[in-house]
């Protein structure tokens, strides 16, 4: 087995990279994004890739790489099987995270290790990650998998984005929205399964279904690493579910409060996967999602949940109509 982060002997034909389409492109979220610098036992240092318009570290990359950390300091046959973090300071883009491991306890069949996220002296993440030696039983269940589109008759965010922007009658501040988006570089590809056919918001149920995977090469045999990035993966666009039903209110801040993930078979996080998101509360200023992460065969991969602060208010339009 390689070691996390490591080169795999393996490729796969036809995975489109975040740059060029070239097939034996290794995924950015490998080679950098969840690439960790030791600079001592249990001490890593990770910097950043991707920083979201809100110009806050995006809290997918510090589980993903707080995941890196705690995996580091299990054995091989060690897997991950849940974790839970509280976020309790904004990340700063100009600096890099420390993380700092916590061996907490080594059991014959779990292990569990806390991890800090550090920055300017003070925590910005609290992590608890357990991980567990596989153990078969025969109590199997779970739930069906939606009945969705396959991802090669759907088309990517940007290719949505490309098509509203050849609308000859597209406002000039939807235009220059649009192609802020296809400026970022999002290390994952997001195919959603009912994109709008029109920039005109409407009311929707709290619940959203998209194809997601990483951009570029990962291979096999690395399941630490897949469940690294595939923790990363979980937070894109998550908490967002919860403000579907409210399209009459712009967000004024919005912010992860904790997020848990529960890691369930094997998979692959550079091949698609169909996250299956739902709110099913929302309240006081924050709003609580689920999420579910689909192997293309039906086999349910993670299980996900957060709760965020969500302050809003009733935009423009919707107050003169008061």
């Amino acid at each position: 087995m390689a070691e996390l982060g490591e080169e795999s002997p393996a490729r796969r034909p036809g995975t489109e990279a975040a740059a060029g389409g070239s097939a034996d492109l290794r995924s950015v979220l490998v080679t950098s994004v969840l690439n960790l610098d030791e600079l001592d036992t249990d001490l890593y240092r990770g910097t950043h890739h991707w920083i979201p318009r809100t110009q806050r570290l995006f809290g997918g990359q510090i589980i993903g790489q707080a995941l890196v950390a705690a995996a580091k300091s299990v054995s091989e046959k060690h897997f991950a099987h849940s974790l839970h973090c509280y976020f309790v300071r904004a990340g700063d883009p100009k600096v890099p995270v420390l993380y700092q491991v916590e061996r907490t306890r080594d059991g014959r069949s779990f292990s569990v290790r806390s991890v800090k996220a550090i920055q300017h002296g003070k925590p910005i993440l609290i992590c608890q990650a357990s991980f567990h030696l596989n153990q078969p039983s025969p109590l199997e269940h779970q739930f069906t998998m939606p009945t969705v589109p396959p991802p090669e008759d759907l088309l990517t965010v940007e290719e949505l984005v490309q098509r509203f922007l050849s609308k000859t009658d597209l406002a000039e501040t939807a235009r220059h929205g649009l192609n802020k988006i296809l400026a970022e570089e999002v290390p994952i590809e997001i195919k959603p399964v009912n994109p709008p056919d029109s920039l005109k918001h409407f009311a929707m149920e709290p619940k959203k279904l998209f194809w997601v995977r990483a951009r570029g090469h990962i291979g096999e045999g690395d399941m630490k690493l897949h469940c690294c990035v595939a923790a990363y993966v979980s937070d894109y666009a998550f908490l967002g579910t919860a403000l579907l039903p409210y399209p009459r209110h712009r967000v004024q801040f919005s912010a992860s409060l904790d997020h848990a993930m529960w890691f369930h078979n094997s998979f692959r996080a550079d091949e698609w996967m169909l996250y299956e998101c739902d709110s099913p509360w929302a309240g006081g200023s924050r709003g609580l999602v689920q999420g579910r992460l689909w192997r293309k065969d039906g086999v349910l991969a993670a299980s996900c949940a957060q709760e965020g602060v969500l302050r809003v208010k009733a935009n423009a339009e919707s107050r003169s109509k008061l």
